[in-house]
């Protein structure tokens, strides 16, 4: 997946089709023959400078119907539970597969991500932009995991979902002895309920936190805080099966 940015560094998805923009348009035949670093020029001349996709680029400019998991959850989410190559994941709540695409980069090719989505328009979004990343490794199901969990002796499971506690008895079963069961959500309420039932459930070393993420803005006169940030966005609850 190839990025174009223009003269004033905004970012386009490209390659797919013809790219047409308010300073012209670059032929699909000319984005896919092009390497990273090419300079491409518009039928009236502005000039666009290749790119190859990362997951931060992509996720940043894919499809969405929803918001998103942001890298500074999903970060800290991939570091408290060890995820790493080869690891199997149960994912539910895809939403538009910002969490997806991100838990498959790190698996690899040996890992796999089984990915459960209710509503059949967002698994759609999420579908469409897992295909165009390139990705092999992901099992994209529009299903109720509160029903039932298929796989098991998994590494995670991750729940984006409003009442994760109705998923904690399967997603116990699916779990491998050591694997990971994470919840993000967005009100202390939740946090409660949820801690409470995997306490029931007999899971161990539970933990909840958030992550504020503040940027610093550096000019020739000094060095401060940027008056704006990126606060709230979700808390994240862990358990491990250890029992």
């Amino acid at each position: 997946m190839k990025i174009l940015i223009n003269e004033k560094g905004k970012k386009f998805l490209a390659g797919s089709e013809d790219l047409h923009t308010d300073k012209g348009y670059i032929k699909k035949e000319e984005i896919l023959s092009s390497r990273p670093g090419n300079v491409l020029k518009t039928h009236i001349g502005h000039k666009f400078r290749v790119l190859e996709a990362n997951i931060n680029d992509y996720v940043e400019l894919m499809e969405r119907r929803c918001s998103i998991l942001l890298p500074k959850d999903l970060g800290i989410m991939a570091a408290f539970t060890g995820l790493g190559s080869g690891h199997r994941v149960v994912e539910a709540g895809t939403g538009a597969g910002a969490a997806t695409i991100f838990m498959s980069n790190i698996v690899g090719e040996m890992g796999h991500v089984y990915s459960y989505e209710l509503r059949e328009d967002f698994a759609g979004v999420a579908e469409k932009n897992i295909k165009e990343f390139g990705l092999e490794n992901v099992t994209l199901k529009c299903a109720d995991v509160i029903t039932k969990i298929d796989e098991k002796d998994v590494d995670l499971v991750f729940l984006d979902l409003p009442k994760p506690w109705d998923v904690i008895e399967k997603a116990k079963d699916a779990l491998k002895f050591g694997g990971y069961i994470v919840a993000y959500t967005p009100y202390v309420d939740q946090v409660k309920l949820f801690t409470r039932i995997l306490k029931k459930r007999n899971f161990s070393n539970l933990k909840s936190l958030e992550c504020i993420l503040r940027e610093m803005e550096v000019k020739d006169k000094g060095i401060r805080p940027k008056t704006r940030m990126t606060g709230h966005t979700g808390y994240l609850t862990f358990g491990r099966k250890l029992k």
